[in-house]
């Protein structure tokens, strides 16, 4: 890391960088920013009314020599115990308390300590298990001035810089010998299992999450895709005799070890805030009964704690008998009267921080103050002087930042991860490096939205031939359904047989694999009810948007064709648009209309509307919107190449040009669908997570159909008209081709109509039929643990319909009898989808805190 105001240029990594110039170096920060749109890689506001952000990441990587990384990790891995000793002295034997090492009300006085914890313990060496560290470079040294120890956060963030910026400089990045990343995650993930209470099989793992509006909800969805773990919701446990179950869509499961992303506080309604959505009642006894093993564990945030600062160095030595190797910035707590004097009396060059982390709180710069600001946090420090703590600033060394006007310099931190291995601590190379928002300001928050850079830490020899895996080797990871998950155990799978002399191949002795607790069996409702509205918004906003581009289609050619059968067929498809979206035109289409009343209506208007309105019920936006929320709530269970997928379909929604064609618009649009269904169909693991969304797409999908069949040939109409009608059915149902041929041949019905109608409803071996859905949907739902009766039920009674139906019925006064099937079927599948939403996606009842009724005044209750 450098200081000076020019990319190094005395390395080959830094000569190739320069002579990218100006131009080169903008089109790769607009590279940069394609590929965190493609991936999906965003950060919160906190602000629940806020969108989504996406991620700030600079092109240009932080460059450190393995030299200068080897001193930074020895400092950190030392640091990283000296704070797991004092944790567990906090909630243990409290050595530093009683020998006055550090003063009582640094930390029971702190917001982080819980004394409900006390004598908690995990299984294992550690109690801290995974921590990070902030180090700045200044004055020529590395200076750690804060330490995440509550829940921290960024490690994904790391790796997906890493693989944005080796894709960005791929060259570059092939030719540079860097040490790798991922093996961080193996080791974490095998540290959970490590830190699990005894078991009967294999420790069950789960990553607690605020929910998908946290700040950080996509690190900590990337992370439990890296692990393979679920990510799981405060709904998503319960507490049961004493021990900590996932509550999945078919039972009870349960669960060993929490890893947590929930700040403490919040993490027990019972025991601790009453108020807390974002708790399990129950969790803390769970813990303190050893039942579950909570990482980190529920009070860590005790050392998360500027009022240790001053006194790091000799609890070192009390400690761990070592000199602190990585030095703080001069650090004064306020809780001393005569550093709360200095702090007073220099309180506008220092930069003062409360000892604990809190909405509300936040650090200021004294600088930054007004005389009456000033005075005015003083007043707060003198009221409760333990709480506040003042450091001096730091002057931090620079690194060039990628603008528009060139390179600018900005003030640059460092986030190192630890986790806990063996008897020691592993730490992610490099981490991840953040940057203030102009050069003037060493103000840096990822809140704020401070661009980050991705770390290149320069391999040792040993790095160089130690077979790490490779970075970009999580490029295609998908979650627990996902054939490309990262980091899970191999399957070792026996060798295919040689062929023998007799041309057989033998049957491979080796016994079968046995894969049950391996992973939760299917689930949670949350999660499955999101990954079936997924698959019902893809395929929704995809039929939808086919069935825009018949009717725009026939827009083109008839809709100045008054009276003719063209204008008539328009007719029916606009009518059934409006039925099938529920969105009515602002007037209906006549075939009739001439002069100054047909040019009133204005189809193309409202077609454009229904593909582009996000705002509009019904329109493909909103149900490409819907779809994406419900990824996003997922995300962990999707491939990355999903978001690359939402990330196009999304650009080509909101950047269509005014008045551009709607058919190479929808093309578009069916383009990024189809890629999805791909991505669905080919990348995931025949498992729950696969089943709840492809039953999803065919009840859409079914029901889709059943509609359009309902409003096109559920009328009689004349043949020719008729034969329009069918036709756009079946190329909206993409089944035209098919139809085509057997007409052509003389197979089937003989009438377009009843030919079409065996074809989408009846027909098997058709995709797009309703039987192949319900065949489909019966095959996805044998892979969900204990269906209920009530689903079987209906779609016993599905095929019942169906299997009773009879093309030939169409011809003479078969409309009717063809109306009364789809009403039915249409009936049926919604039975269907209420009946797998009451098994399946039945939530917990949200928790409310109960009035206090207990009087100090009165005799009991009431009083």
């Amino acid at each position: 890391m450098t200081a000076t105001a020019s990319i190094h240029d005395d390395d080959p990594v830094g000569e190739a960088i320069a002579s990218l110039g100006l131009q080169g170096l903008l089109t790769k920060a607009a590279e940069t920013r394609r590929y965190i749109e493609d991936d999906g890689v965003t950060y919160g506001t906190g602000d629940p009314k806020e969108p989504l952000r996406d991620w700030f990441l600079d092109p240009l990587p932080l460059i450190m020599g393995a030299e200068e990384w080897a001193a930074i990790e020895r400092g950190v891995r030392q640091r990283t115990h000296l704070l797991d000793a004092i944790l567990t002295d906090s909630y243990g034997e409290r050595r530093l308390l009683h020998e006055r090492i550090v003063p009582a009300e640094a930390i029971l006085g702190h917001a982080g300590y819980f004394p409900q914890a006390d004598n908690i313990r995990l299984p294992g060496a550690h109690q801290l298990i995974n921590s990070a560290t902030d180090l700045a470079l200044a004055g020529g040294q590395w200076v750690a001035y804060g330490d995440r120890t509550q829940a921290p956060s960024g490690a994904a963030y790391a790796m997906a810089n890493r693989r944005i910026i080796s894709r960005v400089l791929g060259d570059l990045h092939r030719r540079t010998d860097l040490a790798r990343m991922r093996g961080f995650f193996d080791i974490m993930r095998q540290t959970l299992t490590e830190v699990a209470p005894p078991t009967d099989g294999p420790p069950r793992a789960v990553l607690l999450s605020p929910g998908p509006l946290s700040e950080t909800a996509f690190d900590q969805a990337f992370t439990a895709t890296l692990l393979g773990h679920p990510l799981v919701e405060a709904e998503d446990l319960t507490v049961r005799d004493g021990r900590v179950w996932l509550r999945t869509s078919g039972r009870l499961e349960p669960v060993d070890v929490v890893m947590r992303r929930v700040d403490a506080d919040f993490v027990d309604p019972l025991e601790l805030r009453g108020d807390s959505a974002l708790g399990v009642p129950g969790f803390l006894e769970a813990s303190r009964r050893g039942t579950v093993s909570v990482v980190n564990p529920i009070g860590a945030g005790v050392i998360e704690n500027t009022a240790l600062t001053p006194y790091l160095p000799q609890v070192c030595r009390a400690l761990l008998g070592e000199d602190l190797l990585l030095p703080s910035p001069q650090t004064w707590w306020c809780g001393d009267r005569a550093s709360m004097r200095h702090v007073l009396a220099n309180l506008q060059s220092l930069v003062i921080k409360p000892i604990a982390r809190g909405i509300g709180v936040a650090t200021r710069f004294g600088s930054d103050l007004s005389n009456l600001q000033a005075d005015e946090l003083r007043a707060q420090i003198q009221a409760e002087p333990w709480r506040w703590s003042a450091q001096e600033r730091l002057d931090m060394a620079t690194e060039p930042v990628v603008t528009p006007d060139g390179l600018s310099q900005r003030a640059t931190v460092v986030r190192t991860f630890a986790v806990a291995h063996g008897d020691d601590y592993a730490l992610l190379p490099g981490g991840m490096a953040r940057v203030s928002h102009d050069e003037q300001s060493t103000f840096i928050s990822n809140h704020a939205g401070a661009p980050s850079k991705d770390v290149w830490v320069l391999a040792s020899p040993a790095d160089a031939v130690s077979g790490a895996p490779s970075d970009t080797a999580v490029a295609s990871p998908g979650g627990p359904g996902s054939t490309g998950v990262p980091g899970t155990a191999p399957v070792t799978r026996p060798a295919p047989g040689r062929p023998t002399g007799t041309g057989t191949v033998p049957t491979p002795t080796s016994p079968p694999i046995d894969r049950s607790g391996l992973a939760f069996s299917s689930p949670a409702p949350r999660v499955a009810q999101d990954l079936f509205w997924l698959g019902r918004y893809s395929e929704r906003a995809e039929g939808t948007a086919r069935l825009l581009r018949v009717a725009d289609d026939l827009v083109e050619d008839h809709a100045g064709r008054t009276g003719t059968p063209g204008a008539s067929a328009l007719a029916v498809v606009l009518e059934a648009v409006a039925q099938v979206t529920g969105v009515a035109p602002r007037a209906p289409y006549d075939p009739t209309a001439t002069g100054a009343e047909a040019k009133a209506v204005d189809p193309l208007t409202h077609l454009r509307h229904l593909a582009l309105d996000g705002q509009q019920r019904g329109s493909v936006a909103y149900a490409a919107a819907r779809a994406a929320r419900a990824a996003f709530a997922v995300r962990e269970q999707m491939s990355v190449e999903t978001w690359i997928a939402h990330g196009r379909l999304e650009r080509t929604l909101e950047e269509a040009p005014e008045g551009a064609e709607l058919s190479p618009l929808l093309a578009q649009v069916l383009e990024s669908f189809l890629a999805l269904a791909g991505i669905h169909a080919e990348s995931m693991v025949r498992d729950t997570t696969w089943a709840f969304i492809d039953t999803g797409r065919r009840i859409e999908r079914a029901q889709f159909t059943v509609r359009l069949l309902r409003h096109t040939l559920g009328q009689d109409r004349a043949p020719i008209v008729d034969g329009q009608v069918t036709e756009s059915l079946l190329v909206a149902c993409e089944s035209v081709i098919t139809h085509r041929r057997r007409m052509a041949a003389g197979a089937g019905p003989a009438g377009p109509a009843a030919a079409a109608f065996d074809l989408v409803l009846l027909d098997r071996g058709n995709p797009r039929s309703v039987t192949y859905q319900i065949d489909r949907i019966a095959e996805d739902l044998a892979l969900v643990p204990e269906p209920s009766e009530s689903i079987l039920e209906e779609i016993a009674a599905i095929w019942g319909l169906l299997e009773a139906a009879d093309a030939d019925e169409l011809e003479g006064d078969g409309r009717a009898h063809l109306r009364t099937l789809l009403d039915d079927l249409e009936k049926r599948l919604r039975d269907l989808s209420d009946a797998i939403d009451k098994r399946h996606f039945v939530r917990r009842a949200p928790a409310r805190r109960l009035p206090t009724l207990w009087s100090t005044t009165g005799s009991g209750w009431g009083a």
